[in-house]
C-alpha cells in the first residue's frame, strides 16, 4: 500500500511539473498557431501551422519585413499574421500606382509583388508614433491590414511574437524567411 501511494504521488508530481513547464513555454517562449485565410499568400497558406516565437522581442525590437502575430482589436481569440512594412517614426504613403513610399522613398521589397489596388488610409501620408508599426499582408489585394481603420497602426505592446517555424504541412516544414 505504501508503494502504491508513493507511485501515485510521484506520478502526480510528474504530471504537475509537465503542466507547469508547458504553461511557461506557451506563455513566455512560443505557441502554435494556424493560418486562416489567404492574406499572407504566397508566403503562408491557409491551414499552415506555425510556431510563434514570443521571446525574441523581449530582447530586440521588431524589424522591417518581420512576420508578426497580434490580436485583432474587435474580436477575442482572433489573431492576425502580417508583415511589418513601416517602422516607428516613419511616414508611409501608397500612391495611385500602388507604390509604397517610406519617408518619401519607394520601398524596395521582394514581398507583395502584385500591384496594390486599394491604398486605404495610406492614400494620404501616415506618420507612425514612436512605438507603432504599419503592417500588410503579402497578398496585398486580399488582406485586412494597417490600410484599414479597424486594424490601423500596431503598437509595440500589441505584438505577441514573430512567426518562426512552419511545422505543417510537413513538406513545407522549416524556418520562415523574414528579411
Amino acid at each position: 500500500m505504501k508503494n502504491v501511494l508513493k507511485e501515485v504521488l510521484s506520478t502526480s508530481l510528474y504530471i504537475l511539473v509537465v503542466l507547469a513547464v508547458t504553461y511557461l513555454v506557451i506563455t513566455f517562449v512560443g505557441q502554435r498557431t494556424r493560418v486562416s485565410g489567404e492574406s499572407m499568400t504566397p508566403t503562408l497558406q491557409e491551414n499552415d501551422n506555425l510556431i510563434v516565437d514570443k521571446i525574441t522581442y523581449r530582447f530586440k525590437d521588431p524589424e522591417r519585413f518581420d512576420i508578426i502575430v497580434f490580436p485583432y482589436r474587435y474580436e477575442k481569440k482572433t489573431y492576425y499574421i502580417k508583415r511589418i512594412i513601416g517602422m516607428p517614426g516613419e511616414t508611409i504613403y501608397i500612391d495611385e500606382q500602388g507604390n509604397i513610399f517610406i519617408d518619401g522613398e519607394i520601398l524596395d521589397e521582394s514581398y507583395g509583388k502584385e500591384v496594390i489596388r486599394y491604398q486605404g488610409r495610406a492614400s494620404k501620408p501616415i506618420t507612425l508614433g514612436e512605438d507603432e508599426y504599419f503592417v500588410m499582408g503579402d497578398n496585398r489585394n486580399g488582406s485586412s491590414d494597417s490600410r484599414e481603420e479597424d486594424v490601423g497602426n500596431i503598437a509595440r505592446k500589441e505584438i505577441i511574437g514573430r512567426a518562426w517555424i512552419r511545422i505543417y504541412p510537413f513538406d513545407k516544414f522549416g524556418v520562415l524567411k523574414h528579411q
